[in-house]
């Protein structure tokens, strides 16, 4: 590419943009935008296809069987060059040597690190080459995996690529039962080439210290490093206010401790529960200036012991807080598809369906910055994982050293965020050690390989913050603990899976009573614009080579349609089959979140699986690939409500116990009508009750005998709480295909409205259960997955995803319950 001259006054060259890519056998040559990977760039090249179209995966996988080039030039001023220079990379996937003319000047091998080697003595006048290796990460596993002392087994479901635990490079770009396995590559993050004058900055870190009298003292760390000893100007700020200090620094890193004291702090709260009061730290030098998000609040996790066992409650600005969120995987299988617009939509859908904390899963990345800046400003926080998960790792020094430079650097870059609630070990490694024939037959030495990684990472963590909450592994019992926490309802967070995994019912879930629930889940199929990106129409078929090929969990389809014949008729068509599949998928889900809500404070958050996907695919997640919403996360806008209630039927069918959840900080009382509806949608009344609930709590509101809810009727809901929220819903007793449903006679109107938006009128003539509203255009409703009774309407606002011309009215087709089951 054409050189890139350096501006005198400058100390730092951007290195993104257009770089040569090239296969290291020459058999392609073409150009890459970086950040970016390689994939990406071979498809903008026309040569190969979309990889996630059809069955283009397999078709692709070649990409990451081979090495490959990446090269540019950069021009430095002869005058320039008795500077210090050095590379800075945020991201290199995964392993790479680093050429500067010709000289290797790094060895990268850690996905997760930032690298910043010194190039000062391959610098030359003129023209500089800069050349990336990226080499094959298939390779580079299997020739570690050879090098073990033991062989260190892998998930085969989960990792169809081999070995893929050897590297430290995000799990699932080998696969996963959610992925596509294509094992990208590429160069991440911001990128550049600097001049390093006295000193550069290494980390910037803080401190919160709260006094007895309400004030709190923000320490600001600063490491520094420089070549040799001299003096930094440095300038410290929070909210435009600070002072300047002249800092002596040694060859070296050199620490620097500023201590900001605040009279009065306005606190960050979560989502629901207060403001998220932020503000701005500013470290400055004359050449840098690096910017941190502060939020001032205390944070806290509980264990302690109790009559079942021990706690697992989050108490922030000592208060506690009731987790409700789910799970995040990477925004996309390809870096350069992801954007920070797209991944604010997801985090705002998140926390427009009542979440107060995301779960950042442990075999994706470590996300970038801006991602906990969203995170901080709307409240979400985060549990995060370091990148370990459902595979054993090795635990030679090497190795550990790795991963020991890895988590000090994460560390102290993501701890001042105070979105930043607990770091976990790792995801399902305990678990793990009972999956494998070799772990099986020497647990032992197994064990122990564990144990010496877990302690690397909590002891590199502390190190780098002392303060910040560990938590060994998920699922987990508690430290120091091996044993089985899947199905622990005593102490820990659990993970799960029965009901999906073993195929049970959904009262299934009724039958453990976690202390915190950080993954379950159940599968639906993507909704059908998502399924037209990738399918042709004679691919319409769940039984179809594209539909499986977009379906990564062995048996999945299988269990989806297994399920369905368990609770519902046989769907009349394919979108109809995809319509089901997302309701039963929300009334799994809402199942389990009801109950366990029930059980506060025993139960103190519900994390579901998944909230988004990496590509269009079946899976757990509540959002489609692109954000669009599926039914389920309508449905958890409601049983995530802070104020809900839920009917929940006893253990023996007898009676239908409506509970009262409330999750804010005030009482509140709540009044609740309930209603007998036949097939054909009359509604008569039955009970009506009203109860207050103390704050933080849950409590039954009233009971109703099931033998009092004839046959053929449905028992129908809607309550109201003294601060405003209010719901719906309804209880069928057995399954939804043992009801004769009459036709329910959906029509819409709609009407546009001057912002650009759409109010849609939807009547019914008779029962309607579960309407979904759609539009021929993307676009977010006001609500849906709702349901309606004879001669009842409900008006549905649509605001489209992107504004559409004058006069322009997209198509909406409502559909039901009965409307989408086969007759006959």
């Amino acid at each position: 590419m054409p050189p890139e001259t350096l501006n005198r006054e400058a100390t730092r060259i951007d290195l993104s943009g257009d770089w040569l890519l090239a296969s290291a056998d020459n058999s392609h040559a073409l150009t890459i935008a970086l950040p970016g990977d390689v994939h990406s760039a071979l498809q903008r090249a026309g040569i190969i296809a979309d990889p996630y179209h059809g069955r283009n995966e397999a078709e692709v996988q070649w990409v990451a069987r081979k090495e490959w080039v990446l090269e540019r030039t950069v021009t430095i001023d002869a005058d320039d060059l008795d500077a210090g220079w050095y590379l800075d990379f945020e991201s290199i996937d995964t392993v790479a040597s680093v050429f500067v003319n010709d000289e290797l000047v790094l060895r990268a091998e850690n996905c997760f690190r930032r690298y910043r080697p010194d190039v000062s003595k391959a610098i030359v006048a003129g023209e500089n080459r800069i050349r990336i290796v990226l080499h094959s990460a298939i390779v580079e596993g299997l020739l570690r995996q050879q090098a073990q002392p033991l062989f260190v087994p892998y998930h085969e479901g989960n990792s169809p690529i081999a070995n893929g635990n050897m590297l430290r490079k995000p799990q699932c770009h080998f696969g996963w039962d959610w992925n596509i396995a294509i094992a990208p590559l590429g160069v991440y993050g911001s990128l550049a080439l600097c001049r390093l004058e006295t000193a550069r900055i290494e980390h910037v870190t803080t401190r919160q210290l709260w006094l007895e009298d309400g004030s709190v003292d923000l320490q600001v760390t600063v490491t520094l490093l420089a070549r040799e000893p001299g003096i930094v100007p440095l300038h410290f700020a929070l909210d435009g206010v600070g002072e300047r200090l002249d800092c002596a620094v040694a060859a070296g890193e050199t620490r620097i401790t500023h201590v900001f004291t605040i009279e009065k702090p306005r606190r960050w709260w979560p989502a629901g529960s207060g403001d998220q009061a932020l503000s701005l730290l500013e470290v400055e030098t004359p050449e840098e200036r690096v910017t941190r998000q502060i939020g001032f609040r205390t944070i806290e996790l509980v264990t302690d012991k109790d009559e079942a066992g021990s706690r697992f409650a989050f108490r922030v600005n000592g208060r506690e807080i009731f987790c409700r969120g789910a799970n995040w995987i990477p925004a996309d299988a390809l870096m350069s598809r992801v954007t920070p617009e797209a991944v604010e939509d997801l985090l705002r859908s998140a926390v427009d369906a009542n979440m107060n904390m995301i779960r950042v899963w442990g075999g994706g990345f470590y996300e970038p910055d801006w991602f906990y800046d969203l995170c901080d400003r709307l409240g979400l926080m985060v549990w995060q994982d370091f990148m370990f998960a459902c595979n054993l790792y090795p635990s030679t020094p090497d190795f550990l050293e790795n991963v020991a430079a890895e988590v000090d650097y994460q560390v102290k870059r993501l701890s001042s965020h105070p979105s930043l609630a607990l770091w976990c070990g790792d995801n399902e490694l305990v678990g793990a050690l009972t999956w494998f024939e070799e772990s099986r037959k020497d647990r032992d030495r197994y064990l122990v390989s564990y144990d010496r990684l877990n302690r690397t990472i909590e002891a590199a963590m502390k190190q780098a913050c002392p303060e910040a909450i560990w938590w060994p592994s998920s699922p987990s019992v508690g430290y120091l603990d091996f044993g089985d926490a899947w199905h622990a309802d005593g102490a820990g967070d659990m993970h799960y899976w029965s009901v999906w995994h073993e195929n049970k019912s959904f009262d299934n879930y009724r039958t453990v009573r976690p202390r915190f629930c950080s993954e379950f889940g159940f599968q639906s199929y993507t909704s059908m614009p998502v399924i037209r990106q990738f399918a042709e129409a004679g691919d319409l078929n769940i039984a179809s080579p594209v539909m499986e090929a977009h379906q990564k969990n062995a048996g999945g389809n299988e269990r989806i349609a297994g399920t369905m014949f368990r609770y519902f008729r046989f769907p009349k068509d394919f979108p109809s089959f995809v319509y089901l599949s997302q309701v039963q998928q929300g009334l799994a889900i809402g199942t389990a979140v009801d109950y366990w809500r029930s059980l506060k404070p025993h139960c103190m958050g519900t994390l579901y699986w998944q909230l988004n996907d990496t590509w269009p695919v079946a899976s757990w997640s509540s959002l489609d690939y692109g954000g669009h919403w599926k039914a389920m996360h309508y449905m958890a806008r409601r049983f995530f409500q802070p104020v809900a209630v839920a009917a929940i039927p006893s253990a023996d069918g007898r009676e239908i116990v409506f509970s009262m959840v409330n999750d804010t900080a005030e009482p509140v009382t709540v009044q609740l009508q309930t209603f007998l509806v036949s097939l054909d949608g009359k509604r008569m009344p039955l009970v009506a009750a009203a109860g207050a609930c103390s704050p933080d709590r849950a409590a039954t509101l009233v009971v109703i005998a099931a033998k009092d809810i004839p046959a053929e009727t449905l028992l129908f809901w809607s309550f109201e709480a003294s601060n405003g929220m209010r719901g719906e819903g309804h209880h069928v007793q057995g399954t939804y295909k043992a009801l004769e449903l009459a036709p329910s006679g959906l029509s819409i109107e709609t009407a546009p409205r001057t912002d650009g938006s759409f109010d849609v009128t939807v009547t019914a003539t008779g029962l309607a259960l579960h309407v979904m509203v759609e539009a021929d255009v993307e676009g977010r409703y006001s609500d849906n997955a709702f349901d309606l009774t004879a001669g009842e309407a409900k008006v549905v606002r649509f605001t489209p995803k992107v504004p559409l011309e004058s006069g322009a009215t997209p198509r909406f087709s409502a559909f039901d319950l009965e409307s989408c089951q086969g007759k006959g």
